[in-house]
């Protein structure tokens, strides 16, 4: 919210700042995705079997508004549809990988 031209703490905070767009619990695991390649809708619901095909299309939606991913649709027939990464995309790279590094590493320690 701004008040008198000033944004509040949180909206200058770059931790809320990224969680406002890849926060929640299937945004960072459709990048993580699709980070180095680019998929099918039906690639990516497989690979992320828990993930439900409505809130699948909604995240994905949500990540193109964003500006994150890239949709191109082909006039085929059957209709075909890829995802990939934007550069703002491809700029959350480094931060997937740790994310995975630190992942592997939690697991591994339990």
């Amino acid at each position: 919210m701004v008040t008198n031209g000033a944004l509040t703490d949180i909206q200058q905070c770059p931790v809320s700042t990224i969680l406002e767009l890849i926060g929640g619990k299937w945004k960072p695991i459709i990048l993580y995705c699709i980070r180095s390649d680019t998929r099918r809708f039906g690639e990516i619901a497989s690979r992320i079997p828990t993930i439900s095909r409505k809130v699948l299309t909604e995240q994905l939606k949500e990540l193109e508004q964003d500006g994150l991913i890239l949709r191109q649709q082909f006039n085929e027939i059957p209709p075909r549809v890829e995802y990939s990464l934007t550069d703002l995309g491809k700029s959350l790279s480094p931060v997937l990988n740790e994310m995975e590094k630190w992942g592997l590493e939690y697991l591994k320690a339990e």
